[in-house]
């Protein structure tokens, strides 16, 4: 009989491809995770795995069992969570995937919040990369995300909570921080920092950059937005922030000023996201509801919050 966990290192495998990594992802040993893969052909009478092979290839055969066992694995973490839900409430703890560019201003009210709100529940939070996480997602490896850009999907819920501001910023001492306002023209050339390319937020820099004649620096990318903040005061290169960022505490308004540009505006839109048809779509929803009043507070919009309805 094939185990659960057999299956989830051959998911592993197959998402990471690669033995090293999926065992480091899976917090066991390489040899571990090699031998029960061996167990599980053995068991099957087929081979899973192509052998010296890098990347990791999965068989045509190898390909369809992991598709069933994403499947099964779902569907067990869906089993669970029914059996620990009581009314359709959330009790225990979810996982919950936030990108570097939202969470450090943006969870630490939410927490506080939510402690009261839902005292049953504990958050495990986990900070990484939105297209990792979408597959974590997916996978039942996480409950809800908060993504910057839209995911696609007819498995996942996807509400927008809210909208804010991009910033141009640079150092006090820089030319442009006291000029009023500050042209296209003024800005063409200018060297700018962007984020790490795998973060969703680097393709919304660029585009910014090209927009306004930036030269986007790709010998000096930042890896959250504290880096880039720091880096920016320091001379490197103009950045782009979000202005809840720059609002908050961790933010840099001491250090880095936001530049008025002339006819020129841009935002980014959050979103949390989670897998359709879950148990706890409900407790979800309240989660969001949530971490989306505590951000228009931050924003000190006074707009309500609406969501679609939903099914």
């Amino acid at each position: 009989m094939l185990s659960f966990r057999q299956l989830q290192y051959l998911v592993a495998i197959a998402d990471h491809q690669h033995f090293r990594r999926a065992a480091t992802y899976l917090h066991v040993s390489q040899p571990t995770l090699s031998l029960q893969v061996q167990k599980m052909e053995e068991h099957l009478g087929v081979t899973l795995i192509e052998r010296g092979v890098t990347p990791a290839r999965l068989t045509p055969v190898g390909r369809d069992i992991v598709v069933r066992a994403r499947k099964l694995l779902l569907d067990l973490t869906e089993l669970e969570a029914c059996a620990r839900s009581s009314a359709g409430k959330l009790v225990g703890t979810i996982s919950l995937g936030v990108s570097p560019t939202i969470g450090p201003y943006l969870l630490p009210g939410i927490i506080s919040v939510l402690k009261q709100q839902m005292p049953q529940v504990r958050l495990h939070i986990r900070e990484g990369i939105p297209s990792e996480h979408l597959l974590e997602l997916r996978h039942g490896a996480l409950d809800v995300m908060l993504t910057p850009v839209p995911a696609a999907g007819s498995d996942l819920h996807f509400e927008t909570l809210f909208e804010e501001r991009l910033e141009v910023v640079a150092p006090p001492e820089h030319p442009l921080s006291g000029k009023q306002p500050v042209t296209r023209a003024d800005l063409a050339g200018s060297k700018a920092l962007g984020i790490d390319p795998r973060y969703p937020f680097h393709q919304q820099t660029q585009e910014i950059c090209d927009d306004l004649g930036l030269d986007l620096l790709s010998d000096y990318e930042g890896t959250s937005l504290d880096s880039l903040c720091q880096m920016c005061a320091s001379g490197l290169g103009l950045a782009i922030l979000p202005e809840l960022y720059l609002g908050s505490e961790v933010g840099g308004r001491n250090v880095v000023t936001a530049l008025q540009i002339q006819d020129w505006s841009a935002k980014r839109s959050i979103a949390a996201v989670w897998r359709a048809g879950s148990v706890y779509t409900e407790s979800f929803h309240e989660i969001a509801l949530a971490i989306q009043r505590e951000a228009l507070l931050l924003l000190d919009d006074e707009r309500p919050g609406t969501f679609p309805d939903r099914n």
